[in-house]
């Protein structure tokens, strides 16, 4: 008998040495990215656990995996180290809305303050109702009542708001088309002649700083950080040629049946990019 307690002894002592070198390299592996990673999991481990103490009588398991995936959203945008603040959607591709709509419901969860929808043959613009209601039901969906703490404003053009009240936590959604880009430049640069003929300005007063305001004042919303392209095109399509000198460009192979992750994994990407800014 005492063989066979001195063997699981020494079993339980194995396993134990075991154990301690896996969380070691485990650990020595996730710190990686300033800890991120690690960060992630530990939150990951923690937030179903505390949830089950705390909800375990009042919350079914649906109702759990829910409340732990929108506080996962949450807990991911703030781990990442840089979070853009505008991204675009470039979608070269057949749209499906539903799916774009989830893009955009995620990318408001994770805290990204302005999105974009783009493509090169104005789909989006003529359905702009179509898109704006099926993102409505898809923050419905995702979201549910969480939904409040997220709101949405939806930008058509500097008069056009649906709602014109601001909110730190506030999500700006605006869908563009080819008639942003160079069209734009073009009626700008218009407008300047225009008023150098009028005589209200004069050729010297005019620079690309002037040029920039005017384009600024048609769209009042900050440069994208980061574009996020979809389909095998690859061309930004006229996707706002004067305002992406510093964007961040990522390809993915389609936006049909995007999942979380996918999204995530791109903005994981763009946290560790280095950005020289042209230097």
């Amino acid at each position: 008998m005492a063989l066979v307690f001195q063997i699981v002894w020494r079993i339980l002592h194995a396993l134990l040495h075991v154990q301690r070198t896996l969380i070691s390299w485990l650990r020595g592996h996730l710190w990686r990215w300033n800890g991120q990673l690690w960060n992630r999991a530990f939150a990951a481990l923690l937030v179903p656990l505390a949830l089950s103490f705390s909800n375990h009588k009042t919350m079914s398991p649906t109702t759990d995996k829910r409340v732990c995936r929108r506080l996962r959203w949450g807990a991911d945008g703030r781990s990442l180290e840089k979070l853009p603040v505008h991204v675009g959607l470039l979608i070269s591709e057949e749209p499906r809305y539903t799916d774009i709509a989830n893009l955009v419901v995620w990318c408001m969860a994770v805290g990204i303050s302005y999105v974009s929808v783009y493509d090169n043959q104005g789909v989006f613009r003529r359905n702009n109702s179509r898109l704006m209601d099926e993102i409505l039901r898809q923050q419905k969906e995702l979201l549910e009542l969480e939904g409040s703490k997220y709101p949405l404003e939806f930008l058509n053009n500097v008069t056009d708001r649906q709602d014109c009240q601001v909110f730190s936590n506030q999500t700006t959604v605006k869908v563009l088309s080819p008639e942003d880009g160079r069209p734009s430049i073009v009626r700008a640069a218009q407008q300047l002649c225009e008023a150098v003929e009028q005589k209200e300005t004069t050729s010297k007063d005019i620079s690309v700083s002037v040029l920039d305001s005017l384009l600024r004042e048609s769209k009042p919303i900050p440069d994208p950080d980061l574009v996020l392209k979809f389909g095998p095109v690859e061309s930004t399509l006229g996707f706002l040629p004067w305002h992406i000198r510093l964007t961040e460009f990522i390809s993915l192979p389609s936006h049909i049946d995007i999942s979380y992750e996918d999204l995530l994994g791109a903005l994981q990407r763009y946290a560790v990019c280095e950005q020289r800014l042209g230097k």
